[in-house]
């Protein structure tokens, strides 16, 4: 079967591309290097795209944390753990993760894990209380809600 070779891609192009790619949602350093892989630009043209994303405010760290942060909790409702892995992967660091962290109120913070741990709870059909605990234990820690809040309110369910 018939191929078509790879299409070249000028710096201006890639820059155009990268500008809409980074206004369309917030991205990290690693998003973007990914992305620069797939066009197959020779390492100094990735270096000036990112330096241009960054000195025009398209591309910011800290900006995509908080951002991420406020959506992974407000509309998946994922604890902290899972966001904090999740951010590791992408390279963020730590003093940015902690920072970001900060925006979630604690109050609002347990309240979320209460209500979902409680809607969850309601969910399961299990009859045995044992597997029952398992799977609201299992969906709780997936989900990166910390150890001890998880074991307090199964047993405070149970």
């Amino acid at each position: 079967m018939y191929q078509k070779p790879p299409q070249s891609i000028t710096v201006s192009e890639a820059l155009k591309k990268m500008e809409h790619y980074c206004a369309y949602q917030e991205r990290c350093h690693k998003d973007i290097m990914d992305k620069l892989t797939t066009m197959r630009l020779i390492p100094e043209a990735k270096e000036t795209i990112i330096l241009h994303l960054l000195e025009h405010n398209f591309l910011n760290e800290e900006r995509f944390a908080k951002s991420y942060v406020s959506g992974k909790f407000r509309i998946k409702k994922w604890g902290k753990k899972r966001i904090i892995r999740e951010l590791k992967f992408r390279q963020i660091s730590t003093y940015i993760i902690e920072s970001a962290l900060k925006e979630i109120p604690e109050t609002t913070y347990l309240e979320t894990f209460h209500e979902l741990a409680e809607k969850k709870m309601a969910s399961i059909t299990e009859q045995d209380p044992t597997k029952k605990k398992k799977k609201l234990i299992d969906y709780l820690l997936y989900r990166g809600w910390e150890n001890q809040l998880v074991f307090e309110k199964v047993n405070e369910l149970s």
